[in-house]
């Protein structure tokens, strides 16, 4: 096909009739047609426009060099020595070389007439700045086709020469140029159609706009659509560092924080308008407008895009094959499924090519005429018009039944065959029981018929709701859409075991949300995310809040097999880090967000798989730790980064040829240590560091601060950033006063001091609150430092009727301060027979036997520590076995009646549970009975 290139083109046939040099000068000495590097083509443009003594000879220039390269691509696409790529960069850079070279001969005229704009604010410099949206923004221009541009500049101002112009008209008048360079038809043709209707206001708008009048419109007026259009803009002339400001003030437009279902309902208005145009002007053989072209392909991209590129800066990209890539590598579409688009577009895109080479005519219909069908099918590779229009049918209708997959509404269907629905008559009832058009008696009669125990109650939380202010001040489009969800969800509520239950936590969590109808949207266009929100706030009221206070969590209802598959350690671990590569170059605040609302996320996995019985008991502290471990260490890199940035890193040594990095660490005890989070723990930490005394012992610089000063400010900023609150909630409450000598102590203590006070100054309880420390953050070297140093202190001898006495008197000490009065029910945790009853016995062994067993102190947390003091003989087998069944039983307790909304007090223990208290209570008694009483008795 190489040498028969023209007779696929009458473009191309005619232009080298014209102009057989352009051919002859393209072609290298073996009569290929070469590929043109970015460099080369730039130079010769520019060669050309400099050449240019007025505008008549820039327009000559600017034709030329068009025609040149029309032939140079044409030919090279025609030939098969060029793939889409290829031609959608060079095709694209054809334009941006046009339009830059253009804008600058015109600029530089301009200027030398009326002098450089200038801001009127600081007198630096202004200049255009031009935007390419469409195929051109996104790098995939066509073969010929209209580019939509528009026009900015930064700041109002003047120009500074002898015929001075305000910088709207300056600007306006360079645009107008620039436009009738480009699209005036001379002798020698035109270079594209522009067509400036996407800027704000439209035709009745400035043709350029400064920045912030610009920011204003799309904050105030900004449509759905042009956030459509708007994903595809680019810089493509003019001043690009000014441009890249401009892009970054209009990113919160085009890309909003939550997943925008709200996008897929305005986007298929849109499509739904161009197909109707479509079928009016006859285009059913339109490859880019019509069922299975193009344009649907780009709104599938687009439409993840919109609705996501706000949470994941991968999907902010202007490429639409980048963009299906992407979706592939989320898992947002299926590898088939993105496969077959990414064929189909290149197929489609060639067919666009050809067609508009044909004529150099902005066309996306086959031709009518025989010949032209023929040549056209020829030069696609096939053999005649009818296997070649066979090809393009099977991709057409495999990209429209991938578009229908992601934009047909998923009620529709339902909506369509109402009539002879079984469901009919209940549907309808819902519907008005809503809308308000059922009296009270018939609303109630719904109600019950629906399963509802108190139909009062429930016609009144509907009513409530559905006449509230927040719900009366909605937009229309927000009502519209509240009104869609609402049949849903008190259909789907109906379907619960206990739904008087079920409504109000609902009702309260639509009052909330509704306030961004966005995800009323997600709910109405997923109705798998909207029968797990049911499920899950019928559950668990503790899910129920959390979902009402960080309304960002319905996200997470859209993909079950991750809600209800919490990861491992590593697992969190990778999630967290491509979380945060998602959004390079955020700083801490914006960080601090993206790690609560993780946090957030994960926990509610955690509890979703909980509350479903998909995760056992320790498994559910497990993942809990895990998640406190790996957003500790995020901060804490955080905080030494912060601190190594002012103060250089910590060094310490003899002298400075001995001079090594001084080493952190963060200590985890209580639950913490112990393996043992619930859901709202806080954390207990202790901060260790390794540096000596020497004169060495600071920081590197440039600012110099002792050693000691600055992990005393590390880690004051580890608590803060973990403490501090904002809309977007806190990570974790931390407790320091488990650090050497307690409040009274300092923040951070070096390893030996740590290690003398635990010697010479620790009291018993706190060599108990050793059995469940660990390494949980940090340098691990001085991690593994800290563990010998733990084995050290907790294998010591010791003498147990002491140790037994002082146990004992502490524990009376608790149960005198927070024991439950009679009447008050069984505090799981704190009372006789409880938790913390386990957890001294524990203690009390293994300070009494690690000595001779110190296998019994290589955990921190209770189960496999009693494994252990089974295991060597401390205590019988059978014994270790009972208490670690009590103990998960307990703990198991805690974690229901957490996400029940209670906290660990029951108020009547039911028998099984005495039988458990009764046990550990029991156990208690043998180990502990003479002190216990003289305790008792002392007290």
């Amino acid at each position: 096909i190489r040498g028969m290139a023209p007779a696929f083109s009458h473009y191309l046939a005619q232009t080298v009739r014209r102009h057989p040099a352009y051919l002859l000068e393209a072609l290298d000495d073996g009569g290929h047609m070469p590929a043109c590097n970015d460099a080369d083509f730039h130079a010769v443009l520019q060669a050309r426009v400099d050449a240019a003594e007025d505008e008549d000879g820039l327009r000559r220039a600017l034709r030329e060099t068009r025609h040149r390269e029309l032939l140079r691509i044409g030919w090279r696409d025609l030939a098969g020595a060029a793939d889409l790529e290829e031609v959608m960069h060079d095709l694209s850079r054809l334009a941006d070389g046009l339009i830059g070279a253009a804008l600058g001969w015109l600029d530089t005229r301009y200027r030398e007439r009326h002098g450089q704009p200038r801001s009127a604010e600081d007198g630096s410099p202004q200049s255009l700045v031009v935007l390419g949206l469409g195929k051109l923004g996104g790098g995939e221009l066509n073969f010929s086709s209209d580019i939509d541009l528009i026009f900015a500049f930064e700041e109002n101002g003047e120009t500074d020469g002898a015929k001075p112009l305000d910088n709207p008209t300056y600007f306006q008048r360079l645009g107008r140029a620039l436009i009738a360079v480009l699209s005036e038809v001379t002798a020698d043709g035109f270079c594209y159609r522009v067509d400036m209707r996407l800027r704000p206001f439209g035709d009745t708008g400035p043709l350029a706009m400064h920045f912030d009048a610009m920011e204003d419109y799309y904050q105030a007026h900004g449509r759905e659509w042009e956030r459509y259009a708007l994903i595809k803009a680019r810089v493509i002339a003019g001043d690009v560092e000014a441009g890249g400001r401009l892009m970054r003030r209009l990113r919160p437009f085009i890309y909003r924080r939550y997943l925008d279902y709200g996008s897929l309902a305005n986007l298929r208005q849109l499509k739904q308008m161009i197909n109707d145009e479509s079928a009016r002007k006859g285009r059913f053989e339109d490859v880019k407008h019509g069922e299975g072209g193009i344009r649907e392909i780009e709104f599938i991209g687009q439409a993840f895009q919109l609705i996501r590129g706000g949470r994941d800066q991968a999907l902010q990209r202007r490429d639409l094959l980048g963009v299906l890539a992407v979706l592939g590598e989320r898992e947002l579409l299926p590898d088939y499924v993105v496969e077959q688009l990414e064929r189909g577009y290149r197929f489609l895109r060639r067919v666009e090519n050809r067609l508009q080479m044909l004529n150099d005519q902005q066309t996306h219909r086959l031709p009518r005429e025989g010949d032209d069908r023929a040549r056209l099918a020829l030069a696609m590779g096939f053999e005649d018009e009818g296997s070649f229009e066979a090809a393009l049918v099977r991709e057409q209708h495999r990209v429209h039944a991938h578009f229908d997959q992601v934009f047909v509404a998923p009620q529709r269907a339902g909506e369509e065959s109402m009539e002879d629905s079984p469901e009919a008559d209940r549907e309808q009832q819902i519907q008005r029981l809503w809308m308000g058009t059922l009296n009270e008696d018939e609303a109630r009669e719904a109600l019950a018929g629906l399963g509802f125990n108190d139909p009062g109650s429930a016609f009144a939380g509907i009513n409530d709701l559905r006449e509230s202010p927040g719900v009366r001040a909605m937009s229309t489009t927000g009502r519209q859409r509240l009104d869609r969800l609402m049949p849903l969800l008190l259909g789907a509520i109906a379907e619960q075991d206990a739904p008087d239950d079920v409504l109000p936590r609902a009702l309260q969590l639509i009052r909330t949300i509704a306030r961004r109808s966005v995800y009323l949207s997600l709910l109405v266009e997923n109705p798998l995310a909207l029968s797990q929100l049911v499920r899950l706030v019928g559950a668990s009221p503790w899910i129920s809040d959390q979902l009402t206070h960080h309304p960002l969590l319905l996200d997470e209802l859209l993909d079950p097999r991750a809600l209800y598959a919490p990861p491992d350690r590593e697992g969190l671990q990778a999630e967290l880090e491509d979380e945060l590569a998602r959004f390079p170059g955020q700083d801490h605040e914006q960080m601090l967000d993206r790690l609560r609302q993780f946090k957030q996320v994960q926990t509610l996995r955690v509890a979703a798989a909980d509350i479903t019985g998909f995760l056992p008991l320790m498994k559910v502290s497990d993942h809990l730790t895990w998640l406190a471990e790996v957003l500790l260490e995020q901060v804490l890199h955080l905080a030494w980064e912060h601190m190594v940035q002012r103060f250089g890193a910590p060094q310490c040594g003899e002298d400075a040829s001995a001079c090594r990095p001084a080493r952190f660490a963060v200590i985890g005890y209580g639950k913490l240590g112990g393996f043992e989070l619930g859901y709202g723990s806080d954390l207990d930490v202790v901060f260790l560091h390794d540096s000596d005394d020497s004169a060495s012992a600071r920081t590197a610089g440039p600012k110099v601060i002792d050693n000691s000063e600055f992990f005393a400010r590390v880690a004051q900023r580890v608590v803060h950033l973990l403490g501090a609150f904002t809309a977007s909630g806190r990570l974790y409450e931390v407790d320091t006063r488990l650090r050497p000598s307690g409040t009274a102590g300092l923040l951070v203590s070096g390893l030996e001091a740590f290690r003398r006070y635990q010697d010479e100054s620790a009291w018993t309880w706190e060599h108990q609150a050793l059995v469940r420390a660990r390494f949980v953050a940090g340098d691990r070297l001085l991690g593994e430092d800290f563990a010998a140093l733990r084995r050290e202190v907790l294998t010591r001898p010791r003498d147990a009727d002491a140790l037994r006495r002082e146990v004992v008197e502490m524990r009376q000490r608790m149960l005198t301060e927070h024991a439950s009065k009679p009447g008050d029910g069984f505090h799981l945790k704190r009372d006789r027979g409880g938790i913390t009853d386990i957890e001294f016995m524990v203690q009390y062994w293994v300070l009494v036997a690690a000595h001779e067993y110190p296998a019994v102190c290589e955990y921190p947390d209770k189960i496999r520590t009693l494994e252990a003091l089974g295991a060597s003989g401390v205590i019988d087998a059978g014994f270790s076995s009972e208490l670690a069944d009590a103990y998960r039983d307990l703990r198991n307790r805690i974690h229901r009646l957490t996400l029940a909304g209670r906290d660990a007090r029951v108020e009547q223990p039911d028998a099984e549970l005495e039988a458990v208290r009764a046990r550990v209570t029991r156990a208690w008694e043998s180990v502990f009975g003479d002190a216990d009483v003289d305790a008792a008795s002392r007290g």
